[in-house]
């Protein structure tokens, strides 16, 4: 990266090798970072990142708004509605049961 660019991760925290950042932000190898996620959660109070003034950090929250909302209720509404029509929800956290759910059609 280049000593202007700035770091987010509102992903996952293991993505980051969390060493090398602390590393890169203390000597200016880039800007700055915006981190939602850790390696580990929660982010330790003894943590380098916490005294960083190059480093925004925020608790597993940045997804917080009132548009998020909405959409994320409407997106459990259409997943329990595939549900009870007898349909595999499109984003199940466990694919492998579809074996086991006979009753469910393919659409």
């Amino acid at each position: 990266m280049r000593p202007t660019a700035y770091l987010i991760n509102t992903s996952r925290g293991p993505i980051v090798d969390q060493a090398a950042l602390i590393a890169a932000l203390q000597d200016g190898r880039i800007a700055g970072a915006g981190l939602d996620v850790f390696e580990t959660e929660p982010l330790a109070p003894d943590s380098p990142l916490v005294g960083l003034d190059n480093v925004v950090l925020t608790p597993h929250t940045a997804s917080f708004a009132d548009e998020t909302f909405r959409v994320m209720f409407r997106r459990v509404g259409a997943e329990a509605a595939r549900a009870l029509r007898g349909q595999m929800p499109n984003t199940p956290v466990n694919p492998q049961i579809r074996p086991h759910l006979p009753w469910l059609t393919t659409g």
